[in-house]
């Protein structure tokens, strides 16, 4: 089993920076590929960003690309998400997620570990 632990985040003005960050413990052999998530009041659930452990490779959501960064800190299981330049639309309840297997980094159904959010307010 994998724990997964959200912090870093809060209010922050359009344009600002935050920094978002997921801890992990447990198994986390079984949490190589690791994701954000993101929901606000009203939408469905949407994936952010991915890294899998294995190779580096990262990917994003059109919506966050070049504004945001996914990135694991060297030699543990902890995962960031750097937020440039953010607007009022990147507001909601950002959620960490991880799982072993490599695929559609996208779909919440690929994940079985989640962490209990932190919320995110982009406002002025």
């Amino acid at each position: 089993h994998v724990q997964l632990v959200e912090s870093g985040g809060g209010s922050v003005q359009p344009g600002g920076s935050l920094r978002l960050s997921c801890g992990a413990s447990g198994h986390t052999y079984s949490s190589n590929c690791m994701g954000w998530f993101r929901q606000a009041p009203g939408k469905e659930r949407e994936g952010v960003a991915f890294v899998y452990f294995g190779g580096g490779s990262t990917y994003y959501a059109d919506s966050v690309r070049g504004r945001y960064t996914i990135s694991r800190e060297s030699g543990n299981n902890t995962i960031h998400l750097q937020m440039d330049g953010p607007n009022p639309d990147d507001s909601g309840v950002y959620y960490c997620a991880g799982d072993r297997r490599y695929g559609a980094w996208y779909q919440g159904s690929q994940y079985s570990y989640w962490g209990r959010g932190t919320q995110v307010t982009v406002s002025s």
